[in-house]
């Protein structure tokens, strides 16, 4: 056994001390047969490799070749989990030449498929002797302090950004539990492919509470704890315990909270948001970006059909902490672009749960969550249907976070195409399996005038007609959260405000390229999305000087836009910014 775990160690570059504990950084060091001569000799690897010194070139193309060869998602995902394990810097070259190809691999909608079969297919995500990602459950302070630090995948590691979930409410698919850790993983992939945050500063983390899946417990396979999640009071104190330790260990931590369920999601912000630096993808994000494309879809139908901005009416379909987050970034929105007071901003506003349009006159007790867009002028009359509701609303916008596949059938669609020249409909659920409707149908039942963006990737529609061809906007949190956290990474700001959010949304609705106006996009393309990601990033260190909560130096420094923006580009990690090969802590 030892003389595998020193092979493994030497082929990745680190030290080879019997005496060290078993080395997790192989990823980081390794350059398989890129490695040259001088280094094969001085790590004794001679007659270990083949012969040929190859370029990260050959190696991806070999990798590729590979890759696309498998037969499915899942077989892709699983090929590239073992690559970034293995191969850290040609992981993140492919990842970053091939986006658009590889985002769906190593992330939505495929991430979703390996959380399902996480226990299944855990032991053949790593590369022998690697850690995934740190798994954390209830414990005192001072033994969770002893558990971070054992997970040290590099010489002096010091993360700057973590993504922690209790794996409670993973993408569409509920309570997975531990499986959920493919979400920490695949959120921080995007961060160094959309953004350069360096790999070797991230930390995943699944804090295992139980789950309350039956599925799960009943499965032998299962690796998470076989408990129930615990009441409120117990999950908020062991909660509180692991951020305490995190940052006990690691004072200057951005904390992303990432797929918990929408209760404790809301609560956790409430709690933390003006306390640490920290933010919610799922509210937060996922509202950041969704604006941007609304944004952007507003100044299209007021352009070309003259619409108000100040007259929408906007249906949501689905009240999870998705859909409220998504609510009240658009009410900033209409509150600081078109001075609306909040309560003018606030009536904009129709949300739609399993029960119908949400009232306060319903007669249900409301999650907390929701009772803020409680409908109070619809003199008692209550709506349960989605097309009763938007005969009376008359929305120009549907929005759906439900996970209800089909839920906006040809009926809603046709519906929405009858009231607005242009209607604009974002069915964002993911995965894919669990959208409300696809591109296609969306085209279909408007006669090609419907403004669309999704949740998740569909293929590109071709108008029968006139055969042009028409590409769907994603709502893809990518284009948000990389650029969100390497601003707040590099500002450190004492807390992230909603106003930081809200410029990091209207910087990405403004990144669009003339090009792709024209062609109608609401978002721009990811072969961009390095570029994009700084202007974002600028945008969150600006609005951290503005709000005099910057912290770093460094940032505060900077005397202008630009002063900032090269001062972000040049943070920016890359696989090949410096020689293939160069040792850990010298990139």
């Amino acid at each position: 056994m030892t003389s595998i775990i020193n092979l493994v160690r030497r082929l990745s570059g680190t030290n080879i001390n019997s005496n060290d504990a078993v080395d997790s950084r192989s990823g980081y060091s390794n350059e398989g047969t890129a490695m040259d001569l001088v280094k094969r000799e001085k790590l004794g690897l001679n007659g270990l490799l083949p012969a040929r010194i190859e370029t990260i070139e050959i190696q991806k193309a070999r990798a590729i070749r590979v890759l696309r060869s498998k037969t499915n998602m899942l077989e892709k995902y699983i090929f590239m989990a073992q690559l970034r394990t293995s191969n850290v810097r040609l992981f993140y070259k492919i990842v970053m030449d091939e986006l658009e190809e590889l985002a769906p691999v190593i992330y939505t909608p495929t991430v979703g498929t390996a959380c399902l079969e996480y226990s299944t297919i855990y032991p053949f995500l790593a590369a022998p002797g690697v850690s995934d990602g740190l798994f954390l459950t209830k414990a005192p302070v001072s033994e969770l302090c002893q558990t971070i630090r054992n997970y040290c995948p590099t010489p002096d590691f010091h993360p700057e950004i973590c993504v922690i979930s209790d794996g409670s409410r993973i993408l569409g698919l509920g309570d997975l539990g531990t499986n959920g850790m493919g979400i920490p993983i695949g959120k921080l992939q995007l961060y160094v492919a959309g953004a350069g945050i360096d790999p070797r500063r991230t930390l995943p983390i699944i804090l295992d509470l139980g789950t309350n899946n039956e599925k799960l417990l009943n499965d032998e396979l299962y690796i998470g704890l076989r408990q129930k999640r615990p009441n409120d009071d117990e999950f908020y104190a062991t909660v509180d315990c692991v951020l305490t330790a995190l940052h006990t260990v690691y004072p200057k931590l951005l904390i992303q909270f990432e797929d918990w369920s929408s209760e404790h999601a809301f609560g956790l912000l409430e709690k933390y948001q003006d306390k640490i630096l920290c933010f919610n993808d799922d509210i937060q994000g996922t509202g950041a970006v969704i604006l941007s494309g609304v944004i952007n879809a507003i100044r299209k139908v007021q352009k070309e059909d003259h619409v108000d901005p100040r007259h929408h009416r906007i249906v949501f379909y689905g009240a999870g902490s998705a859909a409220i987050g998504v609510a009240r970034q658009i009410q900033t929105y209409f509150q600081i672009e078109h001075n609306m007071p909040e309560e003018e901003a606030k009536k904009l506003f129709w949300i739609v749960d399993s029960k119908g349009l949400i009232t306060n006159t319903r007669g249900d007790k409301l999650a907390r969550h929701k009772v803020y867009y409680a409908r109070d002028d619809t003199d008692e009359q209550q709506f349960k249907e989605l097309l009763d509701i938007l005969d009376y609303v008359k929305p120009t916008m549907l929005i759906g976070l439900s996970s209800i596949s089909g839920a906006f059938n040809s009926n809603v669609l046709s519906r929405m195409a009858k009231l607005n020249q242009q209607p604009i409909i974002f069915p964002l659920s993911n995965p894919a399996t669990q959208a409300e409707c696809t591109f296609e149908q969306a085209m279909e039942c408007t006669n090609d005038k419907v403004i669309f963006a999704s949740g998740t990737a569909f293929p590109a529609y071709t108008i029968q007609s006139t055969g042009e061809i028409r590409y769907p906007g994603q709502g893809n949190n990518m284009y948000i959260f990389p650029g969100l956290g390497l601003g707040a990474v590099l500002a450190h700001p004492k807390h992230i405000t909603d106003r930081m959010i809200y410029e990091a949304s209207r910087a990405l609705a403004d990144s669009l390229t003339n090009e792709e106006i024209n062609k109608g996009w609401l978002y721009p393309s990811l072969k961009r999305i390095r570029t994009v990601s700084s202007v974002v990033a600028t945008a969150v260190c600006q609005e951290a000087l503005n709000e005099g909560l910057a912290t770093s130096e460094s940032i505060k420094k900077c005397k202008t836009y630009q002063d900032i923006l090269n001062y972000v580009t040049r943070h920016m990690w890359s696989p090949t910014k410096e020689a293939y090969g160069t040792e850990p802590g010298k990139l």
